[in-house]
């Protein structure tokens, strides 16, 4: 199966560099339809022109984006660039701590394919 994610420019270039490989997302009804094998395409925000297409090597269940994020090197969740205070802020904005305690949270790892 395929699934088709949008990110910002500075996390899609991650993930097309290989740097970036585990994805951070709500585990709400879309996200628990995504399998180990499955294939994500990964479009990069805001045109939606460009797109990577990666398959699904792990599957993290976390209660937190906070613990996820401790268990895992910065690099490998985001870019060089960020600090874990700086993607945990980030991801706060888009998923709300009242979300997160509702739905959990999950953390994809991806590989290449094209």
């Amino acid at each position: 199966m395929r699934h088709t994610l949008k990110l910002q420019p500075k996390y899609y270039e991650a993930i097309k560099k290989g740097v970036k490989i585990i994805e951070l997302r709500l585990l709400d009804e879309k996200r628990k339809n995504i399998n180990l094998g499955d294939e994500i395409e990964f479009k990069k925000e805001p045109e939606l022109k460009e797109s990577t297409i990666t398959r699904v090597k792990g599957i993290l269940l976390y209660e937190s984006f906070e613990s996820l994020i401790d268990d895992y090197p910065i690099e490998s969740l985001s870019d060089f660039d960020t600090t874990k205070e700086e993607l945990l802020e980030t991801l706060n904005k888009f998923y709300s701590k009242e979300k997160q305690n509702q739905y959990g949270v999950i953390g994809i790892r991806v590989e290449l394919i094209n």
